[in-house]
């Protein structure tokens, strides 16, 4: 699954020793598109990304992964790449990708996305400035303080006896049979969110919630907050705008392929997959 390896440490500041600069691995982005060497996938070295003459800025402490300074960056302009080296969403990196180095670029992406979203106020629109010993851009004007952005979105898998509920999601990046999924509402609980969800799309209504696990997600910045639930009443019906299809999978049905535990959901449906389905 998707996470950060154990052997990272995050950091708020540079180190001080610029040999560590010179070591460091860089995550460098245009978009949600990582830079990396088109022979290996390896990530840029020190003179590939000097080469690309990034402004300070733009270049953003993550952490220590055994040890090695991590650092991420961003970039406008995609064609300003180095020869031998090619742009590659995250999403394609699945299972090609170093298992650990997947997972701090995950992070990464969110630190460069926050560093390039954030280089002017959101208030008054004087440029900022990064605090010290905090991940956090202040307005050198007015104040104001802007800290990486972080959707929470919850995700239930809804069980009746001995059969669950699958939904396939009509903007989902992915067609395939999955959870229920939405994101929080301002003022909202996750438990709050999980009912209303529910009952928007499916028309069900649940109780028993269980929390079951999370993970952070970085396509661009949500966190997945997962549970189960118990089905409480109420007829499927489904709201088009959100959900294609949804019904009950049992032990004697067809199950959707298993695939990668890449996210929660493959975790969390694989949890509740009858022997042999």
């Amino acid at each position: 699954m998707l996470q950060t390896p154990a052997s990272f440490t995050p950091l708020m500041a540079p180190p001080q020793d610029p040999q560590q600069a010179v070591d460091a691995l860089s995550f460098i982005f245009h978009g949600n598109r990582l830079l990396l060497r088109e022979a290996d996938l390896a990530l840029p070295d020190y003179t590939a990304v000097s080469s690309l003459e990034l402004d300070p800025q733009a270049l953003q402490p993550v952490g220590l992964l055994d040890g090695r300074y991590c650092q991420a960056g961003w970039i406008d302009d995609e064609a300003r790449v180095p020869a031998g080296y090619a742009w590659r969403g995250l999403r394609s990196l699945f299972g090609e990708f170093d298992e650990a180095l997947m997972g701090v670029a995950g992070r990464a992406a969110q630190v460069a996305e926050w560093a390039r979203t954030h280089r002017f106020c959101g208030a008054c629109g004087s440029g900022t400035a990064r605090m010290a010993g905090e991940r956090c851009f202040k307005c050198t004007n007015c104040g104001h303080m802007a800290y990486p952005r972080i959707s929470p979105a919850m995700m239930v898998l809804i069980r009746k006896g001995d059969s669950v509920l699958l939904a396939m999601h009509t903007l989902g990046a992915v067609k395939r049979f999955v959870p229920l999924a939405g994101f929080l509402e301002a003022g909202e609980s996750i438990e709050e969110a999980v009912h209303r969800e529910v009952f928007e799309e499916v028309g069900l209504r649940v109780h028993n919630l269980q929390y079951f696990g999370s993970q952070s997600w970085p396509f661009p910045h949500s966190l997945m907050i997962a549970f189960t639930a118990d089905y409480l009443d109420g007829e499927i019906r489904t709201d088009p705008a959100e959900i294609l299809e949804a019904r009950w999978f049992g032990p004697d049905d067809e199950w959707p392929e298993r695939v990668p535990h890449i996210s929660v959901s493959s975790v969390l449906v694989d949890a509740h997959r009858p022997p042999g389905r």
